[in-house]
């Protein structure tokens, strides 16, 4: 779950980033937090959690 949190502050800064850059409206922002937690609880979020994995596994073994 470690990739989880990291995935979040990472996310969480990017959007804070584009709320400052005036690119993302904090509606906006609300918007696409409110899909990603419904999105969490459909079926689709076993398959996007895999992925989301896989990718941190190859970025790890590519760095280390």
């Amino acid at each position: 779950m470690a990739f989880s949190v990291s995935a979040l502050v990472l996310f969480g800064v990017i959007v804070a980033i584009f709320i400052r850059n005036k690119q993302l409206k904090p509606g906006h922002a609300v918007m696409a937090a409110l899909f990603g937690f419904m999105l969490n609880q459909s079926n689709m979020a076993a398959p996007i959690s895999q992925f989301l994995e896989s990718v941190s596994k190859a970025i790890s073994g590519i760095a280390g």
